[in-house]
């Protein structure tokens, strides 16, 4: 499966000069900070560096997109943490139980977990690349619309896991999402409730509804407290601490493994990506735990499940855009046309004739993502100053740089009036005790289930035979039904040994 000539080609290439690697800290520097800012997605970031990528050699271009891709994957976490403001969509589940511990004062350990899974994670799913670019491909290939329909529900599951106290309310709330994340045109042209906007015709704006919901309410919350840590002696940064958090992943490598395998996985099915597959880990998680209830209250589990799945996707998108010429999300669609601006065409031409470049291009991203370690380190230790930061000029400076990230997207009055209407809604939501993140992944999953059943029925011109076709739709939800009756079981458990 490894090609040794175009291997040792390869490691020519790296090991003679700096040319292959001069790119990367600066790429990995901006990802980090375009990550970390509320509104801008990965895609946006590298999207803005694009043009300049047109002046490199192919090489430099790609190793420059991809690092800042490598290090976005991780920005997105710090404000995920310390403000409860999920940078980009794949860090909505690292508000979960990140922003609890940081609220703790256990910010400096959320940290250092989170940078410790995202290194790890990047790294496993870069060396699983690396072996098995060619067999995961022809996988992924074979995934059809039922496949992906199969994981589009077993995300939606995990609303079981987002319920707090009350069942019914999570139920509600998650029903809730998947109404709005239904808002707009489908893919029939069928057009529902828009109610005659015509900002609502592509549906509602995915990342200011999240920032609103998770992040603008959760600051209202806050209008009462001084600081986001009260204590004092709590707030004080340490780096021995964040590195306690680093090293915390060999204490849960189950976790951080099954993290990595789900994100590989998710990551390689084209429109599928890190925002289910960090959801998926997360919910995986916190039905295995021997003590599922205090996820949501500041287990680090929980941070170590979404990161390490939100990184480990990056190696698997980027197996189906290298094997397949397909993109497997926004990022790796940047890097396609990063491909077409050098006149290159990726696919399984492309691997074939250049199985060298390929080498170089996996080879580099492991070397990133063993220099994410000591860049990412820095990183963090300077942005979590922000827990010194009053409130009384947090708050505003981060609503307004909200709002400046909701109009950035696409630069219309949509995303903030979007941001203002979610974060009353949120806060609405958490007033009542309604889990504003189960709406969130209802929103995230809902319009996805809804396209990918309506593809089924398509292809399958409504025979429930179709099922029997597809082993690998069986398979996936076997495993469904098996995580369902697992967690049934261990809640009657429960109950029996608490009775």
């Amino acid at each position: 499966m490894i090609d040794l000539s175009a291997l040792a080609s390869a490691l020519s290439v790296l090991t003679s000069g700096f040319d292959a690697w001069i790119w990367v800290i600066p790429g990995l520097a901006v990802g980090l900070v375009f990550g970390a800012l509320p509104g801008i997605s990965i895609t946006m970031a590298m999207a803005l560096f694009l043009p300049m990528t047109l002046y490199m050699d192919f090489l430099s271009a790609i190793i420059f997109l991809t690092s800042i891709f490598t290090g976005a994957g991780f920005g997105g976490s710090v404000p995920a943490i310390l403000m409860n403001i999920p940078g980009t969509s794949s860090a909505v589940a690292t508000t979960f139980d990140g922003y609890p511990m940081a609220r703790k004062g256990l910010h400096n350990e959320a940290l250092g977990a989170a940078l410790g899974a995202s290194v790890v994670g990047a790294l496993i799913s870069y060396i699983v690349l690396f072996f098995l670019i060619v067999p995961l491909s022809n996988i992924v290939i074979r995934m059809g619309p039922l496949e992906m329909l199969g994981i589009a529900v077993w995300g939606l599951l995990m609303l079981g896991s987002l319920t707090g106290v009350s069942l019914l309310r999570g139920m509600i709330a998650g029903c809730f999402g998947v109404l709005l994340g239904t808002i707009g045109m489908n893919t029939a042209g069928y057009l529902r409730g828009a109610m005659g906007i015509p900002e609502l015709l592509d549906g509602v704006p995915k990342v200011p509804a999240l920032m609103g919901l998770l992040a603008a309410s959760a600051l209202f919350g806050l209008i009462n407290s001084n600081f986001i840590i009260e204590s004092n002696s709590e707030r004080r940064l340490s780096a021995r601490r964040m590195l306690v958090g680093f090293f915390s992943i060999l204490k849960h490598k189950v976790c951080q493994l099954r993290g990595s395998a789900i994100g590989i996985v998710i990551g390689a099915t084209p429109g599928v990506g890190s925002s289910v597959s960090n959801l998926l880990s997360y919910a995986e998680a916190k039905r295995t735990s021997q003590d599922p209830s205090s996820f949501g209250q500041g287990n680090i589990e929980g941070v170590i499940a979404a990161e390490s799945a939100n990184s480990s996707s990056e190696g698997g998108s980027m197996a189906t855009m290298l094997a397949l010429g397909i993109p497997g999300g926004g990022a790796t669609a940047v890097l396609l046309a990063a491909f077409a601006m050098h006149n290159v065409v990726g696919g399984p031409d492309f691997i074939d004739k250049s199985k060298d470049v390929v080498y170089i291009i996996i080879l580099n991203n492991i070397g990133q993502c063993l220099l994410l370690f000591p860049v990412g380190f820095l990183f963090i230790y300077v942005t979590s100053s922000l827990v010194k930061a009053p409130l009384r000029f947090l708050i505003p400076v981060v609503l307004v740089a909200a709002a400046f990230g909701a109009y950035a997207i696409d630069g219309s009055p949509a995303g903030p009036i979007t941001l203002c209407v979610f974060a009353a809604i949120g806060w609405v939501l958490a007033r009542y005790k309604y889990p504003p993140a189960a709406v969130v992944v209802g929103m995230l999953l809902g319009g996805l289930v809804e396209n990918e059943a309506l593809k089924t029925m398509q292809i399958s011109s409504g025979h429930l035979g179709y099922v029997f076709e597809r082993p690998g739709a069986i398979a996936i939800f076997v495993l469904i039904i098996l995580s369902v009756w697992l967690t049934a079981r261990a809640k009657r458990k429960k109950v029996i040994a608490a009775g």
